[in-house]
């Protein structure tokens, strides 16, 4: 398979067997069988998840902002139609309501078929609302304050994801969080895309006292390390405290149950290394 993400970088994987390919209105989808990760999911060409790492970016995605907030009832997940992260975020045994707003129903059908296990049972979980349609419509039509985390599973802001990066897009998700609520959405990674680091930040401080990032270690995703950008309606957030992190995992529930996260790489998750800290802090490098 051709890698469209860097022209001039790719991977490759020994291909046992293309299990369905679809072209949806919005995207051209493949799910693969491969040697070394097991089932894929490519859409436009890029590796999207594979069965054999999806732990790592679905529990850093979940884990970090529920336990950063530390009172979590209602959780909004934009994308993620794989249903990794809607999973994780229904181990929290605080969370009362999850909405995941997906807008390519293709999407979370070729998921439920063909890589069941990283949804699992959050699908029929009672806490669930699955919605098929426009994340950024759904956010402008939201109530205020009607969530306390937002969690932005997008592609990279290109085709079908680049309205998840908007001014507007993050002013509205300031207006529907809570008191203290918090957002966190992927920022690519930064050796190769610093700048979108830097103008997802330069965005988000226009409605965030708290501006920050965090990294993460996914193998698939070449390039060294992923950065997770968060935002809170808080002044600071609580996520590099690993005993404080430990005290909440206890109560809800999540403690132990991860491949990936532990209350320390969440704490050391937030010291960045100098080159991704200057994309954050808008240095050129």
């Amino acid at each position: 398979m051709n890698e469209t993400l860097y022209p001039n970088w790719g991977q490759r994987f020994l291909v046992q067997q293309t299990l369905e390919r679809v072209t949806s209105a919005y995207q051209d989808i493949v799910i693969l069988d491969t040697a070394s990760h097991g089932r894929v999911m490519v859409l436009d060409g890029c590796v999207q998840i594979t069965e054999r790492d999806e732990f790592v970016y679905q529990e850093m995605l979940s884990h970090v902002p529920l336990l950063s907030h530390g009172a979590v009832k209602s959780v909004l997940i934009i994308g993620a139609g794989d249903g990794g992260v809607l999973r994780r975020v229904l181990m929290h045994g605080n969370v009362a309501r999850a909405v995941l707003v997906e807008i390519d129903g293709e999407v979370i059908r070729l998921a439920q078929t063909w890589l069941p296990m990283i949804g699992g049972s959050a699908w029929t979980d009672h806490r669930a609302e699955i919605i098929v349609g426009d994340g950024v419509e759904f956010v402008s039509q939201a109530p205020d304050a009607c969530f306390d985390v937002i969690i932005v599973d997008s592609t990279d802001p290109i085709g079908v994801g680049e309205v998840l990066f908007s001014d507007e897009f993050y002013r509205q998700c300031a207006r529907i969080l809570t008191t203290g609520g918090i957002v966190v959405n992927q920022c690519g990674v930064p050796f190769l895309q610093a700048q979108e680091l830097r103008e997802t930040t330069t965005r988000r401080r226009k409605f965030f006292p708290f501006v920050s990032a965090y990294v993460v270690a996914v193998p698939t995703y070449v390039g060294g390390f992923m950065a997770v950008g968060i935002a809170s309606k808080n002044a600071a957030i609580t996520a590099h405290d690993a005993a404080e992190i430990r005290s909440r995992a206890e109560r809800a529930g999540v403690l132990g149950t991860s491949m990936y996260w532990t209350p320390e790489i969440q704490a050391a998750s937030f010291h960045l290394p100098p080159y991704i800290a200057d994309a954050l802090n808008g240095s050129s490098g």
